[in-house]
């Protein structure tokens, strides 16, 4: 079976810190797959926010989630702190990915991420451009 393998930039532009919370455990005790995606999204609200934009706004234009990867590398547990680092990669017309590294307080890599956004306008509900305005922000802190 091939494995999804996920391309970390050499420098990430932004990092965050987040507990793992009670309810952020499945039944095996450690981290779900679900609340992994969770923590990634909370993560890339925060990246926005710092460029100062939002998931609504991103210089006229929504986001939208095509696609996303993990690549597991460890268990995170309760009580964890975790350092997520996030770098904004591959811009393209219509979009760019954005690149995740989930680390734990003793700097165990816990897992790797790729969530693939695209520019949307949600009054038409059709894909849009990236904002030039947008796109050389976050280039420029590449």
């Amino acid at each position: 079976m091939a494995r999804i393998k996920i391309d970390l930039p050499a420098h990430f532009s932004f990092q965050t810190e987040l507990p793992i919370r009670i309810s952020d455990l499945n039944y095996g005790g450690h981290l779900g797959n679900d609340a992994l995606l969770s923590l990634l999204h909370e993560a890339r609200v925060r990246f926005l926010k710092q460029h100062g934009y939002s998931e609504m706004d991103f210089g006229g234009a929504g986001l939208i989630m095509a696609d996303v990867g993990i690549v597991y590398k460890g268990e995170g547990f309760y009580g964890d702190t975790l350092t997520v680092q996030v770098q904004a990669t591959e811009f393209n017309k219509y979009g760019f990915d954005l690149v995740y590294r989930l680390t734990n307080q003793n700097g165990k890599e816990i897992a790797q991420a790729k969530t693939g956004m695209l520019c949307f306008d949600y009054t038409a509900r059709k894909l849009q451009s990236v904002p030039q305005e947008a796109l050389q922000r976050l280039e420029t802190k590449a």
